[in-house]
């Protein structure tokens, strides 16, 4: 059984369609849900943020009502209504999909009571619904997006710049250490050599002062 489609509703957004963006409200009586169509151009961006209010029969008002759930589907109708999204949220929040293609596509709202997930019948007078349908990149929704995506961008930027810096700093490291560790081998080279130098010369002295002894000392008996 397909969802009822309220005329003025879709008479309204008739209207506004050739607006990038454009806010709205309507009732839903928590039996049937509520639905209009919308004629996408493919890969165009919607942006939805809704605010669902509970009729008070105490204040005769309607308010919000932590309990309540709004439950959100897109149908592509021209594809065998293939369903982008489906989606089960609290009494305020946002949606968002991209057309895949170009066609009509049904976007229908649900209501229930969170706790128990069943329909308030019980209260004719039913749900106001308020949405802010932006269409577009150049919806403000969508501006707001962009701004926390370039925030987002430039702190990855910062976070690249910050892994280079200590990147440098440790091809720096590593070619300080390559250094030290090539002129303590030098160092150690050079006192070895020089080790083997002094040990040559003390014995050169040994074995001459032990010649020049023994000559003496031959001289010394022959006199």
């Amino acid at each position: 059984m397909l969802p009822s489609i309220a005329s003025p509703l879709t008479l309204l957004l008739a209207a506004s369609y050739a607006l990038p963006s454009f806010g709205l409200y309507f009732y839903i009586d928590g039996v049937t849900p509520k639905c209009f169509f919308e004629e996408l151009p493919k890969d165009t961006l919607v942006v939805g943020q809704y605010t669902a209010e509970e009729y008070n029969s105490n204040i005769q008002a309607y308010q919000n009502n932590p309990q309540l759930a709004i439950q959100i589907t897109v149908d592509e109708t021209f594809d065998n209504d293939h369903r982008v999204v489906n989606q089960k949220g609290s009494s305020s929040g946002r949606f968002t999909f991209t057309a895949g293609d170009s066609g009509e596509h049904r976007l229908c709202f649900w209501a229930s009571h969170a706790s128990s997930g069943g329909w308030f019948s019980n209260n004719p007078e039913g749900v106001k619904l308020t949405l802010d349908l932006a269409i577009g990149e150049t919806s403000e929704i969508e501006s707001k997006d962009k701004d926390k995506l370039a925030d987002i961008v430039q702190r990855v930027k910062d976070l690249n710049s910050r892994l280079q810096d200590i990147r440098r700093e440790q091809v720096f490291q590593r070619e300080r250490e390559a250094e030290f560790r090539d002129q303590s081998e030098s160092t150690n080279a050079r006192v070895v050599r020089w080790t083997l130098i002094q040990l040559a010369l003390l014995g050169v002295t040994c074995a001459w002062q032990l010649s020049h002894l023994r000559a003496f000392f031959i001289k010394q008996k022959l006199t």
